[in-house]
């Protein structure tokens, strides 16, 4: 069994069956939910709100993943489970195996799609990404 759980966390019910898997099949493992904020995500919004959006978008993502967080947090007290939160900036897989090699994390767990975003058209691009690179056991929930 593994010791420290990694659950890619957006919000999506995809990643909240991710992060419940993560507590019934590891319930002794220390559990940590990962929110990524994805600046290529602030192009598609400047693109369609404008200049005044631009100045906002980092202010904004950061309350986007507190929110994220307290959903996943709310969820995981429901099983009587204390979750550790934390949130990256960058593009989510690398994010995700950055974290993954910084941090002891000994198993993955992930939606198959994330909520929004091109990457929801194939398996899951960072689904895909993270499965291949990952030194590690990744579960992948669909």
């Amino acid at each position: 069994m593994p010791d420290n759980v990694l659950v890619a966390f957006d919000g999506s019910p995809l990643s909240e069956r991710a992060l419940t898997y993560a507590i019934e099949n590891f319930p002794d493992a220390t559990i940590t939910s990962l929110y990524v904020i994805n600046p290529i995500d602030s192009v598609i919004d400047v693109e369609a709100g404008g200049i005044p959006v631009a100045k906002d978008w980092y202010d904004d993502a950061r309350e986007r993943a507190t929110s994220i967080h307290t959903v996943a947090t709310d969820l995981a007290a429901t099983h009587d489970i204390d979750l550790n939160t934390v949130t990256e900036v960058g593009k989510p897989a690398r994010a995700i195996l950055e974290y993954v090699d910084d941090h002891g994390i000994d198993q993955i767990v992930l939606g198959s799609h994330g909520r929004s975003g091109i990457d929801r058209t194939l398996l899951g691009s960072v689904a895909e990404r993270v499965t291949r690179r990952a030194r590690i056991p990744v579960t992948v929930i669909a």
